[in-house]
């Protein structure tokens, strides 16, 4: 039976289409730039992130003076990473012992800690803030911030709602770049510190860093196109506030 018409002529563009060796040098120098740019694209949020942090981060290393390269903020913000039974993460309880250091130390005068409290039976925030109570900072120092689902959300929360408009944030090495990016293009002037988990949890730190690729796209997202706005935002509180007066 005879091909309908056109039908050889679709099959000889689509022949090409699938044959490079047929291309045109031109064509085929379009398609290697195309190549390159599709492979670079999942990258440029990272980048992103990497170029907006460089000068803004250190990491906590055990047994260094790291504290003398974090400038004195007026407060810290310490970010969720999951409770269990009651008690933080072995990821958050590290991010709580910076942040304890960063207040021992005089570089922040108060913690606004920013977890997820969605569910009546999940309350990272109160965790977070027992703990540090139960390693010597003062229950008055200390603000908590029940909305802080996402990163993005945490950063702009700390400003828009607590009032805060300089500090050091506080996660690990594998987030600190995407942390510290937010909270700059949320309007904060945020300086970050990061714990080196990979020394402890080297199979979870590589899941968490592969993560961080499709989480700086949305971040990228949320904060430099979209401009979006935090799940809750609610009135401004003046707990902050009273932590730094007192």
């Amino acid at each position: 039976m005879a091909g309908l018409p056109g039908s050889s002529s679709r099959k000889g563009v689509l022949s090409q289409v699938i044959r490079p060796w047929t291309w045109s040098r031109t064509a085929l120098r379009r398609g290697f730039q195309g190549l390159v740019a599709l492979s670079v694209l999942p990258l440029a949020p990272m980048t992103w992130a990497w170029l907006t942090s460089a000068a803004h981060r250190v990491t906590a290393e055990p047994g260094t003076r790291w504290t003398a390269e974090v400038p004195a903020m007026p407060a810290a913000l310490v970010l969720g990473a999951g409770v269990w039974n009651g008690q933080p993460s072995a990821m958050l309880g590290a991010r709580l012992d910076i942040a304890a250091e960063l207040y021992r130390t005089g570089k922040v005068r108060a913690l606004l800690l920013s977890g997820d409290n969605s569910r009546r039976d999940y309350d990272e925030p109160s965790i977070m803030r027992d703990y540090l109570i139960a390693h010597g900072v003062p229950a008055g120092k200390i603000v908590l911030d029940y909305a802080g689902f996402d990163t993005w959300d945490s950063c702009v929360r700390a400003k828009e709602i607590f009032g805060a408009s300089r500090l050091v944030v506080v996660t690990q090495v594998f987030h600190l770049p995407r942390a510290v990016a937010l909270c700059r293009a949320a309007g904060l002037d945020a300086f970050g510190v990061g714990d080196d988990s990979s020394r402890d949890w080297p199979m979870e730190t590589v899941a968490y860093a592969v993560r961080e690729f499709p989480a700086s796209a949305k971040g990228l997202l949320d904060s430099m196109v979209l401009h979006s706005s935090p799940r809750f935002l609610g009135r401004r509180e003046t707990a902050l506030d009273r932590a730094l007066a007192g």
